[in-house]
């Protein structure tokens, strides 16, 4: 199975002093012919004045979902250990509806610290949160699944992370999309890992979309080589700056 080359947008909700300057961002970046809108499931900011301002990220996406009408939507990524995992599956599809089903429900184990011990949510170890993560996973699918009304689509599930024995087997088991940073030499061994576990589960790895930052225009055409079809750019308050991205939606158009 081939996959089309898409460009993303993580818009990080960090350091706009205003929300208005967030919607007209995603606005700016719809027209600017990008693929996905992602945003981050963070509640600081993970760059400059650690306190300074910053938006919640599911809220944020409804919005973007009635604002929107081309784009997918998602967060780049859901922190797995912040929400119940039925009522997220009830807010993904809740979101599906509002966009007319262009959601992308992305999600991780979590990692940045300041998140949990702020909000009251036990950081415990990376072990521990996998295992939290792993098992989320099945109930977030079985609630969908019982959900009424059903979702629009099959909601896609893209997951973040490059551990090799248990993030992969997860993306194995339940991804349609596997994110991940890194060069190319790891991420072409990962690759190879998630072939595996996807043999070991009985499912064909091609069925799964490769994801990573994007890499400049100039090592792109590498990349896609190396079955990555996903590549997003990063944008951050309070200018998101579109150099960067206009280069790569300019290098996806050439294709």
């Amino acid at each position: 199975m081939s996959h089309p080359v898409r460009i993303g947008a993580q818009l990080q909700p960090q350091h706009a002093p205003e929300y208005s300057l967030i919607r007209d961002t995603v606005m700016r970046a719809e027209e600017a012919g990008v693929d996905v809108c992602f945003n981050w499931d963070h509640f600081f900011p993970l760059r400059g004045e650690p306190d300074g301002a910053h938006f919640e990220c599911w809220t944020m996406l409804a919005a973007w979902a009635e604002q929107t009408e081309r784009v997918e939507i998602g967060a780049l990524v859901t922190g797995g250990g912040y929400r119940n995992p039925d009522l997220l599956a009830d807010m993904a599809r809740t979101v599906d509806h509002i966009s007319g089903g262009r959601l992308i429900l992305g999600i991780g184990a979590g990692w940045f610290e300041k998140d949990y011990q702020e909000y009251g949510y036990e950081f415990g170890t990376p072990g521990a949160r996998l295992r939290l993560l792993g098992e989320y996973l099945p109930r977030i699918t079985s609630r969908l699944a019982r959900l009424s009304p059903a979702p629009v689509r099959d909601i896609p599930i893209l997951i973040g992370g490059g551990g090799e024995r248990k993030t992969l087997r997860l993306v194995a088991e339940y991804a349609t999309t596997w994110h991940a940073f890194g060069d190319l030499e790891a991420l072409k061994h990962k690759s190879e890992v998630l072939a595996g576990h996807c043999r070991d589960v009985g499912r064909d790895p091609s069925e799964i979309s490769r994801s990573t930052s994007w890499p400049g225009a100039g090592r792109a055409q590498e990349y896609v080589a190396a079955g990555i079809s996903l590549f997003t750019v990063s944008a951050s308050g309070p200018d998101y700056d579109f150099t960067e991205l206009r280069d790569a939606i300019a290098w996806r158009d050439a294709q």
